[in-house]
């Protein structure tokens, strides 16, 4: 047996599919909205994954079932099979992912009650942020503050990233180890990471995911004496500081939508605070490309993903115009090819490579869950 349930639980949803990992093919998937709210069918995520189990039919076939789960923190650098211990500790890293790692936690318990005959998984978003060297995951505080409390970099998005950076080396034909690569997973939630060789050596996402880039309604970076100023002036508690950055900043924030595609249909008819919102979205990703590229030493080949990185024809090209002398050179009819496949989108003898590749975060969780249960 070779097949994987994959899912990925938040606080009142399920998504999952069931992929045959030998092949890469997606035998099932669906979702869930709305779990345990009032007027919904599904009670809770228990009743949730009994009734995935039961639409699914026969699931003698499964040989394991993988978790994404957000937060690993310093414990968690590679897939790992659940256990009790494991629960525990995902759950003593929650402070670091409150919204993120207790809802994982409830699709674990609710799988592990309903397949308990079958190996568990978890694979954590910040597990290929592993190799981050010391410079590039320590932040300027008090040491020992940090070292109690671990405070540190960990990036997110990585499953991705790993996925993403791997189907690039195949597609252009080049072992992964030769290459140094530029992941952007551009979404509602937005990261850059370098990769090099295969490893990540930095990333745009923190201690938490609201570090980095402008994302639909996260800040991303910006000076940390905004809070307490914030505190002194106009009154905000922490609470109410944690909401503004989290949920009614980014694109939100600057133009009243979160929606790329709102704000780039207001850019066009005028709007001054949506033509600002662009300006500052493809600030920031310049910003860290330049970075990146130091960082790497040079650069081979930059790769788009995630749902704005794959579709949005006119984001990629102006986030990319004028680093001609970088050797980024983009082929404008390539670029604007409404395609679903992994492409090529950089100009003919473009000393980088511009690549679109679609994600495929499912199918990396079930390979690397598959790989952690020792299946073939």
């Amino acid at each position: 047996m070779s097949r994987v349930f994959v899912l990925n639980t938040g606080s009142s949803s399920i998504k999952y599919q069931v992929i045959e990992t030998t092949t890469g093919e997606s035998l099932a998937r669906g979702s869930l909205e709305r779990i345990g709210e009032a007027g919904s069918a599904v009670a809770d995520h228990a009743d949730g994954v009994r009734g995935i189990l039961a639409d699914l039919g026969d699931t003698t076939q499964i040989a394991a079932v993988g978790h994404r789960v957000v937060h690993g923190g310093s414990r968690f650098t590679t897939a790992t099979p659940i256990d009790d211990s494991v629960e525990r500790a995902i759950d003593e890293l929650s402070p670091l992912a409150p919204l993120h790692n207790p809802a994982n936690l409830l699709g674990i318990r609710a799988a592990r009650a309903a397949l308990p005959e079958v190996p568990h998984v978890a694979v954590f978003d910040t597990a290929f942020h592993a190799t981050l060297p010391p410079e590039a995951y320590t932040y300027a505080i008090d040491r020992d503050l940090a070292r109690e409390h671990d405070v540190r970099r960990y990036g997110f998005h990585g499953t991705s990233h790993k996925y993403v950076s791997e189907r690039a080396a195949a597609f252009l034909g080049r072992p992964l180890g030769s290459l140094r690569t530029i992941v952007l997973h551009l979404g509602n939630g937005a990261s850059m990471t370098a990769v090099q060789g295969g490893r990540s050596i930095d990333t745009s996402m923190g201690l938490t995911p609201l570090q980095g880039l402008v994302m639909g309604t996260r800040s991303g970076d910006l000076d940390p004496a905004v809070l307490p100023y914030l505190n002194r002036v106009a009154g905000l508690g922490i609470a109410e500081l944690d909401d503004l950055l989290n949920r009614r900043s980014g694109l939100l924030g600057m133009t009243g939508t979160g929606d790329m595609r709102d704000v780039q249909r207001a850019a066009s008819d005028g709007d001054e605070a949506a033509l600002t919102a662009l300006a500052v979205w493809r600030h920031r990703i310049r910003h860290y490309l330049g970075a990146y590229i130091v960082a790497l030493g040079g650069l081979d080949a930059i790769v788009f993903t995630a749902g704005v990185g794959e579709n949005n024809a006119l984001l990629r090209r102006r986030t990319l115009a004028g680093l001609e002398f970088l050797g980024i050179r983009i082929d404008d009819d390539r670029n604007e090819l409404d395609s679903r496949d992994e492409r090529r989108i950089s100009a003919a003898g473009s000393p980088v490579e511009v690549l679109v590749i679609p994600t495929n975060e499912e199918l990396e969780i079930a390979r690397q869950s598959a790989a952690a249960v020792g299946m073939r």
